[in-house]
């Protein structure tokens, strides 16, 4: 991929969310919002900026058609102006999934729907959209219905414009995922777990696993929420921590899942990925039960090792397809 594209893409959302950012007096990435929306639409949408903006921002904007970009190039110039305004954001769940993840859960996501030509697929935390449209951007062989919801007007906002962008149609809901969803139910999940507690305790009482006492744990209610909204038989592929079955709340998830879903794999992902290897995840898929759907022979378990480590990802994709063979029949 040529990184000029990629280049040139920031370089026009930077320069024009800086000149946006000075004049309207918000945020950079609320200006990379407004900009972004001026891109998708070729238009200035900005009623209360000054001619001599306006000129300069149209100037700027007549240098570039989106359309010689591919959705790769747009998606990667868009998301390092993110990670540039994130710089300054305090807000811990601000964090991006590393593209190589993205690029990995994609993997995983058509091969266990290799036969499927089309589906829908639900993100239940979809922060800037950055996890989402990288898998979709790498499942172009299928026809895919996506939702993607987040109780983060900003993020939601930002993850919508990208979307436009890339030209990727994705159904976003401005809300917090553990109350009602009114979607249909879905073929395949995949979430980066917001890990922590979920402040609403009353909104968490009609969760099974609601803490007895105190906030309960907003990535438990997550995984049970997604179970919820998934087809008998469909896949659920989360980046969880990796002591999630450590906590005192452990046991009451182990017996939930138990009930509702079969495990087909753990695959941690390397320490070397983390700053701080108590922040270390790992990749948890689920099948949800049905009639029809057996357990695996056995579970998936692997430590991946690092990501561009060409020889030793050949060697693991070689261990999941000798898996999908025995398991998958």
């Amino acid at each position: 991929m040529k990184l000029e594209g990629i280049e040139i893409i920031f370089n026009v959302l930077n320069e024009t969310a800086e000149i946006l950012q000075a004049e309207l007096s918000c945020s950079y990435l609320e200006a990379l919002a407004e900009t972004g929306e001026n891109l998708f639409h070729e238009d200035i949408l900005q009623e209360e900026l000054s001619e001599l903006t306006t000129k300069r921002l149209k100037k700027i904007y007549s240098e570039i058609a989106l359309n010689q970009f591919t959705n790769e190039q747009i998606r990667k110039g868009y998301q390092l102006a993110i990670l540039k305004g994130m710089k300054d954001s305090v807000q811990p769940n601000h964090q991006m999934t590393p593209d190589s993840i993205g690029l990995f859960l994609g993997y995983l996501v058509n091969k266990f729907y290799e036969n499927s030509k089309s589906l829908s697929l639900f993100d239940p935390a979809v922060g800037t959209g950055n996890l989402l449209t990288t898998i979709l951007n790498h499942l172009t062989s299928k026809e895919i219905h996506s939702i993607g919801v987040d109780v983060d007007d900003l993020l939601i906002k930002l993850a919508y414009i990208g979307a436009n962008l890339q030209r990727q149609p994705i159904q976003f809901f401005h809300q917090d995922s553990l109350q009602p969803l009114f979607i249909d139910p879905v073929d395949a999940v995949v979430c980066d777990l917001p890990v922590g507690y979920y402040p609403n305790d009353e909104g968490a009482q009609k969760y099974q696993l609601k803490a007895e006492d105190g906030h309960s744990y907003a990535h438990h209610l997550f995984i049970e929420q997604s179970i919820h909204h998934i087809k008998p038989g469909g896949y659920l592929f989360f980046l969880i921590p990796n002591n999630l079955f450590e906590s005192t709340e452990a046991p009451k998830l182990h017996v939930y899942l138990q009930e509702h879903v079969h495990i087909q794999g753990i695959l941690q992902l390397p320490l070397s990925m983390f700053k701080n290897q108590q922040a270390a995840k790992s990749i948890f898929i689920l099948q949800k039960k049905s009639e029809n759907v057996k357990a695996p022979k056995q579970v998936l378990f692997a430590s991946l090792p690092t990501l561009s480590n060409q020889q030793s990802m050949g060697s693991i994709l070689q261990k999941i397809d000798k898996w999908f063979a025995e398991n998958k029949n």
